[in-house]
């Protein structure tokens, strides 16, 4: 059986893995990470996103061989130690932006790698457009969008204040 090593939110890990597994199932059922939902099973919900090497990637339809030697970030590795929640994660809990939840770790993951993504500030039209993939069943994605654009500043701020 094939071997993959890969670094899940900072730890490192070597799982023996059949061809045909996907990271998905790598992440949920051997690393027990079950924050990374399946939702679709055919990339259209974006239930189960992830930051692979910080892109967010649909992991229901990516191999976890395709994974080796990458830097996996599940939700679960988005709080700090102490449990400070990540910036986008402290928008969605201000703004309301999710009822079931179901969606929101996929929808989190979208979310910052987008923010990432711009820089120079986003707009609500990309933001909307962003959230493109990403399916959420209960909330209208009002909330989804202020809290997107709310964690805007305070992402780039503290990535300025790094540097």
């Amino acid at each position: 059986m094939p071997q993959v090593t890969l670094t899940v939110n900072g730890k490192s890990h070597t799982v023996d893995v059949e061809g045909r597994t996907l990271l998905v199932e790598l992440l949920r059922e051997k690393l027990g990470l079950t924050g990374t939902h399946v939702g679709c099973d055919t990339s259209q919900c974006g239930a189960c996103v992830v930051h692979v090497d910080g892109i967010s990637a649909k992991s229901c339809t990516m191999l976890a061989l395709q994974a080796d030697g990458c830097a996996i970030t599940t939700i679960e590795g988005l709080a700090a130690a102490d449990g400070t929640l990540h910036p986008m994660q402290e928008m969605f809990r201000e703004h309301h932006a999710l009822q079931c939840g179901f969606c929101t770790p996929g929808m989190v993951m979208s979310a910052i790698d987008m923010v990432n993504s711009h820089p120079d500030g986003l707009t609500e039209k990309q933001i909307r457009e962003g959230l493109e993939g990403n399916l959420c069943r209960c909330t209208g994605y009002h909330n989804i969008v202020k809290a997107i654009a709310a964690a805007w500043p305070l992402m780039h701020q503290k990535a300025a204040a790094a540097e």
